[in-house]
Parts: C-alpha cells; sequence; structure tokens
C-alpha cells in the first residue's frame, strides 16, 4: 500500500484512515468510528467531506485506482517494446502486492471491496470500470504485435491470468504468484 501519512486535509487524512481500514479489515467491518479515529478527525469532518460511508468507499476505490495507475505508469515509463508494456501491467500488481501493508497482503483492494458490495452499487461498477480499463490497456499493447482479433482475445485471456494469479497472490500474501502470471504472458505474447 502506498505510504500513508497523518499530515494533509481532514478529507486526506480520512481518506489515508479509511484506504488502511477498508484493506485491512474489510468495507463493511469498517466503521465510521475507527477511520475518524485512525484520521484524528471529529465525525463531523468525515460527514463535511463525505455525503455517507458509500461516498467515502467510492472515493477509496477511485484512489486505489489511481494508485495503481501510478505503479503502471512508472513500468511503463521503461517499457522499450510493445511486450515489454504488456509486462508493465503485471509489473505494477507485482510492485502492488510488494509493498508494504501493516497487517499483510490481502490481493486486489478493488475486488476485496467489491464482494462486500450489493449488485449495483455504484462501487462495483468503478471496480469493473477499473478492470476493464486494465484489459483495454493491454488490449492497446497487444495490438502493435497482434492482429486486432487476436489482440483482444490475447487481452482478455491476460486479463484471466491476471487476476487469477491475483487472487492466488492474495491468499498466499505474497507475489510469486503475479511472478509466474508474468512469466506465462511473456510466453503467450511471444508465441503469437
Amino acid at each position: 500500500m502506498m505510504q500513508r501519512t497523518k499530515h494533509g486535509s481532514a478529507r486526506e487524512r480520512l481518506l489515508e484512515a479509511a484506504a488502511v481500514r477498508f484493506y485491512a479489515d474489510g468495507v463493511n467491518a469498517t466503521g465510521i468510528d475507527t477511520i475518524t479515529s485512525a484520521a484524528g478527525v471529529a465525525k463531523m469532518s468525515l460527514y463535511n467531506n463525505f455525503s455517507s460511508k458509500a461516498a467515502l468507499v467510492e472515493a477509496y476505490i477511485e484512489r486505489r485506482h489511481e494508485e495503481w495507475l501510478t505503479l503502471y505508469e512508472a513500468r511503463l515509463a521503461q517499457a522499450a517494446t510493445p511486450v515489454e508494456a504488456v509486462l508493465a501491467v503485471f509489473d505494477a500488481y507485482i510492485d502492488h502486492a510488494c509493498s508494504a501493508y501493516d497487517h499483510g497482503f490481502r490481493g486486489c483492494g478493488l475486488l476485496n471491496a467489491a464482494a462486500e458490495l450489493p449488485v449495483g452499487d455504484p462501487g462495483r461498477s468503478a471496480v469493473r470500470e477499473h478492470k476493464e480499463q486494465v484489459e483495454q490497456i493491454l488490449r492497446d499493447h497487444l495490438s502493435a504485435v497482434q492482429e486486432p482479433d487476436r489482440a483482444r482475445e490475447l487481452a482478455e485471456h491476460l486479463g484471466f491470468l491476471l487476476e487469477g494469479a491475483m487472487a492466488r497472490a492474495g491468499l498466499e500474501g505474497g507475489a510469486a504468484r503475479l511472478r509466474r502470471a508474468r512469466e506465462i504472458a511473456a510466453q503467450m505474447v511471444q508465441a503469437r
């Protein structure tokens, strides 16, 4: 998880506290009092910054997505070829799994949150959009080395590989499955 701080605006501290607690304990198990206490702000500060806990959850999901994009963009900047750009997606997930977590790595924070939200919840839609964006990123990079239909199919397969590896990595508490998924992805992309 990205390094958290007790500095900044009340909104920022609330988002940081929510990120830590939601990831460690789950969305439903984390109450407003826990978040405001961890953020060092009054309960009214939460409602001055977020209309509800649901709004805070949506902001948390958006923040997690932005954190992943930052990891991905850093890896992409090092990629010299379209294949390396595809693998940058896997590297960003590996970086995510290797981040310092106070209570251990538990897998994809977005999917963990989505699993707790009811069908039709805006947070679930935001998570789906993130996953679709990751697949689109894969498809865009693959389009440079594959025919369009093959790029679309392979991006879907790599998305499934990535999500399965992330689930197993979360269960095992480390990045080993993601590293193996990266190796498989490299073989799949280079096989053409």
